[in-house]
């Protein structure tokens, strides 16, 4: 039998094991079992009932959250310009173009999100064995690729705590 501590044995008392509690009543509990000296976080899975490998069954998406998501965000750009000016002035932490693209294929990979202006996604796409595996490849579904006067308004929203979702095969 393992013996647990006195914070966790005066939280274990306000939750019970194999029951469902609503949103409200699971966020109260977690105000109320929160205690730890750092900032913590939450992990939500949902459980959607779709088949990932089916086509017409994924789920997607972006959220902007009005408080962002507690993390500072690292955003590189690829662009050119007046679309590297405009980024970087937005608040982007990494713009280049071929030097970017350069030290990625070096294997550089120190940031977080990837926004590219389009007429760049013939050099980005080399990169591809590189992002794509760590989810950080710019797409155009994403809203990742847009026109170079569109990019600080994505690098903006990077960093105010917009983040992706997607449907995952667990």
């Amino acid at each position: 039998m393992t013996t647990h501590g006195k914070r966790y044995r005066n939280v274990s008392q306000l939750v019970s094991d194999g029951q469902r509690y609503s949103i409200d009543e699971a966020v109260a509990l977690i105000g109320k079992t929160a205690g730890a000296k750092f900032d913590e976080s939450v992990d939500i899975a949902v459980r959607l009932g779709v088949n990932p490998r089916q086509a017409d069954q994924m789920v997607r998406g972006a959220v902007s959250l009005p408080h962002g998501i507690g993390k500072a965000v690292r955003v590189a750009v690829f662009a050119d310009g007046d679309a590297a000016r405009a980024a970087k002035e937005a608040g982007a932490d990494f713009v280049g173009s071929d030097d970017l693209v350069a030290r990625i294929q070096d294997g550089w990979t120190d940031f977080d999100k990837a926004v590219a202006v389009r007429s760049m996604m013939a050099k980005v796409g080399r990169l591809g064995r590189v992002l794509g595996p760590r989810g950080l490849m710019p797409n155009p579904k994403t809203g990742t690729v847009d026109g170079p006067e569109k990019v600080a308004g994505v690098v903006q929203k990077l960093k105010a705590g917009r983040f992706d979702f997607r449907v995952e095969r667990a």
